[in-house]
């Protein structure tokens, strides 16, 4: 049975665990040759034993300028084309304004912002070339909104869904896709460090329309479709995979209020 990558290179960032990791098992099911980069090692070698070597693990810091160029050259001298970047690799911070360390923000700002900035630059240039391929960032339902402790990490994901747009239309007119995609919670360690299971993970999400957690298979689908034939058309847009959380709000003392908030303040 043929996939909807048989042949072709994707790069998936951060895919050594989580929702990196579905997205890249994703691509590697639909007959792509997929590479890994990500910063952790030991997780991401693994990771590429355990597939047989279909997951293909390069180290790469998001933010380093030169592990970049060296991913490119790796990839283009190995398999000769890339016709899929991801860029999920990211971290988050949760800190009141006030207490916000600059250190912090040079860290987050780093990886979520200058990295996605950064595989644009270099695998876009390789895809510009060949005059095709897609590209999806990954954001936030953070993107669409802020949140009280989350002003850094909001931030840089309103900061990725702004650079998506300029990519999309910088790079269109090339042959070349760029879309963003926006999950809710997820249920990974950064969106349930506690690693909690069963009705525990859901309980913060009583205000979303669907009740619960995402799964990182969930994620994994919006990225794969957005990076394949399929969304020839799509460029420029935001993807929510979130539940509903990014549709509205519900007012608690009137009708149609899940039963989880209904009579709340």
């Amino acid at each position: 049975m043929s996939g909807r990558f048989d042949g072709k290179v994707a790069i998936v960032t951060g895919a050594a665990r989580g929702m990196g990791e579905a997205t890249a098992r994703l691509f590697a099911q639909e007959g792509a040759k997929v590479i890994v980069g990500d910063v952790l090692e030991k997780e991401g070698k693994t990771l590429s034993e355990a597939t047989g070597g279909a997951l293909e693990f390069v180290k790469l810091d998001v933010s380093s300028e030169a592990d970049w160029i060296a991913l490119v050259d790796h990839v283009m001298a190995r398999h000769g084309r890339i016709d899929a970047l991801v860029n999920n690799a990211a971290v988050t911070h949760f800190a009141p304004l006030e207490e916000l360390q600059a250190d912090d923000i040079d860290r987050v700002l780093s990886i979520n912002v200058k990295g996605a900035m950064l595989g644009l630059k270099h695998v876009g240039k390789v895809m510009l070339d060949a005059g095709r391929g897609a590209i999806v960032n990954i954001s936030s339902v953070d993107g669409f909104r802020g949140a009280n402790t989350l002003a850094l990490y909001s931030s840089s994901k309103w900061a990725v869904r702004g650079l998506t747009k300029t990519a999309a239309l910088e790079f269109g007119p090339r042959g070349v896709r760029v879309n963003s995609v926006h999950p809710g919670g997820v249920d990974t360690a950064m969106g349930n460090p506690q690693g909690q299971t069963g009705e525990e993970r859901n309980w913060a999400y009583g205000r979303v329309p669907l009740q619960r957690i995402g799964e990182p298979h969930e994620i994994a689908a919006a990225s794969v479709f957005l990076c394949s034939d399929d969304a020839s058309y799509i460029a420029g847009a935001e993807l929510a995979v979130d539940g509903g959380w990014a549709a509205g709000y519900y007012h608690s003392y009137l009708p149609g209020a899940p039963a989880a908030i209904a009579g709340t303040n």
